[in-house]
């Protein structure tokens, strides 16, 4: 849909059209993982345990249609199909890295020891 087709909305402050496209559970947990690379269905599902795989595919899908990342599908047998980042999804990464540096200063106040409750991740070294 292009910006000339698209109903025109109003927001009460520009943070909300942020988050209509990155709010939620996962999406965030999503774009920090394929920061580090193009990433399979099945490496995301298995970075993200519990995460379910209709969650999963929607929440893919709905990046994909916003423009933030690309679905890149190969023609060969059997399927395979990555994602990654679009141009304009990597202009999210100085967001996302606040909100990690965010979260692990809270982990720390709350939980002393952040290694504590992180899991030992790429993401949390």
């Amino acid at each position: 849909m292009t910006s000339e087709t698209k109903t025109k909305k109003k927001y009460n402050i520009a943070v909300e059209a942020t988050l209509e496209v990155i709010g939620g559970k996962w999406k965030c947990v999503i774009l920090c993982h394929l920061t580090y690379g193009k990433k399979r269905t099945s490496d995301l599902k298995r970075l993200m345990p519990s995460i379910t795989q209709k969650m999963l595919t929607q929440q893919l899908r709905e990046l994909e249609d916003d423009g933030i990342v690309n679905r890149i599908s190969y023609n060969q047998v059997p399927p395979k199909v990555e994602y990654e980042l679009s141009e304009y999804g990597w202009s999210l990464k100085s967001i996302l890295d606040s909100l990690c540096a965010w979260g692990e200063t809270h982990i720390i106040k709350e939980y002393g020891n952040k290694f504590d409750v992180l899991e030992d991740s790429i993401l949390n070294r």
